[in-house]
């Protein structure tokens, strides 16, 4: 009896141990959550993959979020989408009307195609014009090389599944990048606000010092 006691005691307190490891002792319980506390403990550096779009030239994408100085709250939608692209769109909306009220010129929105065959420069600047954008807060970006596109939404845990018929199913998220184009944080859409508050928050933070080069050891080849 007192064996069976020992034994189940053992096998509760193990199952506890392990399931407070995989979620981060009780912080999550999803593997959705798991990567956006991933994010919020280590800023994830993006690959170097090249975009263009209205009045952005083919640039790495790392260095195009660098370049501007600020942090940017980014999105990924495509064009023909009629259905949850367009609540992006409209909570970009909202976010842009906010900033221009508040003359906020530390963060900056970028919404970025993931049907970069399709949206062309010239359709995502019809499409920017549609959603009332302006190019100084919001602008509009591709990746026009398929696997360049495919890595970025791996790095970012983007999900894009084609339907076949020129649609996609795909998450929705509001990620938001600091000065050095690293993603620090995920958020919700329906967390617009907790957002812009937290990109508002961190472009008022000073600048991190860039990491210092790489050093050959003595001896190296």
């Amino acid at each position: 009896m007192l064996r069976t006691a020992l034994l189940s005691l053992a096998l509760l307190l193990g199952g506890y141990g392990a399931v407070a490891w995989l979620t981060h002792d009780f912080q999550v319980w999803t593997d959705e959550g798991a990567r956006r506390l991933e994010v919020a403990l280590r800023p994830l550096p993006l690959p170097a993959v090249v975009v263009d779009g209205p009045g952005i030239a083919p640039t790495a994408l790392p260095d195009l979020l660098a370049a501007s100085g600020q942090v940017t709250i980014a999105d990924f939608f495509y064009t023909r989408c009629k259905t949850v692209c367009l609540s992006l769109g409209g909570s970009f909306g909202e976010m842009q009307a906010q900033l221009q009220q508040q003359g906020d010129a530390g963060v900056q929105l970028l919404s970025i195609s993931f049907d970069g065959a399709y949206d062309n420069p010239a359709i995502l600047a019809r499409y920017a014009q549609t959603m009332g954008a302006e190019a100084r807060r919001w602008r509009f970006a591709r990746v026009a090389d398929r696997q360049q596109q495919a890595a970025l939404l791996r790095s970012l845990g983007v999900v894009v599944i084609p339907d076949g018929m020129g649609d996609y199913e795909h998450n929705a998220a509001l990620l938001i990048f600091d000065t050095q184009g690293r993603m620090v944080r995920i958020f919700d859409l329906a967390e617009q606000e907790l957002a812009l508050n937290y990109a508002r928050h961190l472009a008022q933070q000073p600048a991190a010092p860039p990491a210092p080069a790489a050093t050959a050891q003595p001896g190296a080849a």
